[in-house]
C-alpha cells in the first residue's frame, strides 16, 4: 500500500483521516487504515483537482477510454496484420493498413454497419494500401482469403474510399502479370515439373504481355476479372514456345504442374483468344494454305502478336470505315471511276466484295456479339392489344385528374415556401 502525505478527506464510518489508495488486483482502492472501510473502488479519475476533492469520474469520460483499445478494434487489427502476414507485404504495408482500419472503425459512417461489413473493413484497408504502393492485388483474392462475397466487398471498399477521401491509383495490368506469373513452378526445376514443361521466366512474361495487349485491344479485358485473362495467355504463350511438346497439354494440366487454381472463367477467355487468333491467322497470306484449328494456329503464335495491329484492322470490320466509305461514294461524281473500296485493299475481287465483307465481323465486345438470352414477355390479351392510344378519354376521368378547392389551397401554401 502507498500511503499519501496529503489530507484527502475522513472516513464515513469511524472519522479517521488515515485513507490509503490499494492496487488490489490492478484495480484502484481507496481504504481507510483503520477501520478498512472501501470509500472508492474502480473510479478513474482525471486531474489533481479530481483527486484531491475525491471526485468521481465515468469511464467514458476519462482518458482511460482513449489508452484502451476495444475489442472489436484489437480483433479487426489482428485480422489485419494476419491477412498482411499471409500475402507476404512489407511491414510498411501492415502499419498503413492497421491506420486506415483504425480510422475507418472510429468513423461514424462505420459504427452502424453489421458485424459482416466490419470485417471486411479490414481487407478493404489492406487492398487500398497494396493499390497505393502499386502491389498487383486482385480484389478476387482478398475476397477468397476473406470468404467475402464480391458484391458485398465492393460495397465495402468503395465506402472506405468515400468517407476517409482516400485515392487509389488504378491497377497496372502489366505489373500483374508479372506478379502472377512469379508463382508459376515451371520456371524452376523440380521433381515434380517434367523436362518439356520449364521455360525461361522472361520470355514467357514478355509474350504473356502481348498477348494480353491483344486481349485488351479486342474488347475481353473490360469490366472482366483480370486472373482468368492473365491466365489463359500465359498458357498460349507457354505452348507457343515449344509447341511440339507442348500442344497436347491441356488447360487444367498445365494449371496443376504451375501449382495454381484454375480460374472457372479461364476456359472461356481461352476459347475467345482462339477465335481472335484463327481471324488474325486467316490474313495471313502464307497460314492460308494451312488448316489451322484451335490447336495449331498457337505454333505461329508469335507472327501474328508481331503484325497485330494491321491483322486486326484486315480482320474486323470498322463501322466508322465503313460509314466514310459510303459517304465517299455518295457524295462522289456518276461520272467518275469508283475508288478502291477495302475489299480491294485487301485482295478480294470485285465481285467477292460482298463475300468477304460478310466474313468480317464488327470488333465489339464478346457481350454484345453473343447477348443474353431474354426472357420471353407474355403474350397481350385481345382487349390489351386492341389499345392504341388514342382511345377518347372521358368526362369522369378528367374530373379525376382536376384539382378541387382544398387541393388549390394546399396547392398555393407549398406554392408560397419556395
Amino acid at each position: 500500500m502507498a500511503e499519501r502525505g496529503r489530507d484527502r478527506g475522513r472516513c464515513p464510518e469511524c472519522g479517521s483521516a488515515a485513507l490509503v489508495e490499494d492496487s488490489h488486483y490492478a484495480q484502484q482502492q481507496l481504504v481507510c487504515a483503520a477501520c478498512g472501510c472501501v470509500l472508492a473502488e474502480g473510479l478513474l479519475t482525471t486531474t489533481y483537482s479530481d483527486e484531491q476533492h475525491l471526485r468521481e469520474v465515468a469511464y467514458s469520460q476519462s482518458t482511460g477510454q482513449k489508452e484502451q483499445l476495444s475489442r472489436c478494434m484489437q480483433r479487426g487489427i489482428r485480422r489485419v496484420q494476419d491477412l498482411c502476414k499471409v500475402l507476404q507485404l512489407p511491414s510498411v504495408f501492415e502499419e498503413t493498413a492497421v491506420g486506415y482500419f483504425q480510422r475507418a472503425l472510429q468513423h461514424p459512417a462505420f459504427h452502424l454497419v453489421s458485424l459482416e461489413k466490419k470485417e471486411l473493413l479490414g481487407g478493404c484497408c489492406v487492398f487500398v494500401t497494396c493499390r497505393q504502393h502499386s502491389w498487383p492485388l486482385t480484389m478476387g483474392t482478398i475476397c477468397s482469403l476473406l470468404y467475402a462475397k464480391q458484391e458485398l466487398f465492393t460495397g465495402v471498399y468503395l465506402s472506405v474510399q468515400k468517407e476517409l477521401g482516400i485515392s487509389v491509383p488504378a491497377l497496372s495490368l502489366a505489373d500483374l502479370v508479372k506478379t502472377h506469373l512469379s508463382s508459376f513452378h515451371l520456371f524452376r526445376r523440380a521433381e515434380d515439373v517434367p523436362a518439356p514443361f520449364v521455360e525461361d521466366e522472361e520470355r514467357v512474361v514478355a509474350r504473356t504481355l502481348q498477348v494480353v495487349e491483344l486481349a485488351s485491344e479486342t474488347w475481353l479485358v473490360t469490366g472482366r476479372h483480370p486472373v482468368p485473362i492473365v491466365t489463359a495467355a500465359a498458357f498460349l504463350s507457354w505452348q507457343s514456345l515449344r509447341p511440339a511438346a507442348r500442344l497436347a497439354c491441356s488447360l487444367a494440366r498445365f494449371c496443376e504442374v504451375a501449382g495454381i487454381p484454375l480460374p472457372p472463367p479461364a476456359r472461356l477467355r481461352l476459347r475467345e483468344l482462339h477465335e481472335i487468333l484463327l481471324r488474325m491467322a486467316a490474313q495471313l497470306a502464307w497460314l492460308r494454305v494451312f488448316h489451322l484449328d484451335k490447336k495449331t494456329v498457337v505454333k505461329h503464335l508469335g507472327d501474328l502478336l508481331q503484325h497485330r495491329l494491321v491483322l486486326l484492322k484486315n480482320a474486323f470490320s470498322l463501322q466508322d470505315a465503313e460509314e466514310q466509305h459510303g459517304e465517299a461514294q455518295g457524295e462522289g461524281s456518276a461520272g467518275s471511276p469508283p475508288a478502291a473500296g477495302p475489299g480491294q485493299e485487301e485482295g478480294c475481287p470485285l465481285e467477292g466484295k460482298r463475300q468477304c465483307d460478310s466474313s468480317r465481323r464488327p470488333l465489339l465486345p464478346p457481350c454484345l456479339i453473343h447477348p443474353r438470352k431474354r426472357l420471353r414477355t407474355a403474350a397481350l390479351s385481345e382487349s390489351d392489344a386492341a389499345l392504341t392510344g388514342d382511345e377518347p378519354i372521358s368526362d369522369s376521368e378528367i374530373e379525376q385528374y382536376l384539382r378541387g378547392p382544398q387541393e388549390l389551397r394546399a396547392f398555393r401554401k407549398a406554392k408560397a415556401w419556395q
